[in-house]
């Protein structure tokens, strides 16, 4: 679980990524949550966009993503969501 610290410091280095995914019409699929979960092996945070088509709300999408890749919740702001789930050999981030 993040700390109020943790979660602040994650979404301003959130602030200076790109979205590396997007989630449309089809939702999130097996083969998403196995690119999420090597994305966030290699990079700790990843942000997504949802797109207007898709069927499922922001939170929705983020939420059931958060759970599948066993990561946490950083943020959902507008239609972007960003995810972080400590790497197990290739520790990036240093959390406060």
């Amino acid at each position: 679980m993040l700390t109020g610290k943790q979660r602040s410091y994650l979404r301003s280095l959130a602030n200076g990524i790109d979205s590396a995914f997007q989630v449309g019409k089809g939702g999130v699929n097996d083969n998403m949550i196995k690119q999420f979960n090597e994305a966030l092996e290699a990079r700790e945070l990843i942000k997504v966009t949802v797109l207007k088509n898709s069927l499922d709300d922001v939170r929705e999408v983020c939420d059931e993503a958060a759970r599948l890749t066993a990561s946490e919740v950083v943020q959902v702001i507008g239609n972007k969501f960003v995810l972080y789930k400590e790497s197990k050999e290739n520790k990036v981030i240093e959390l406060p």
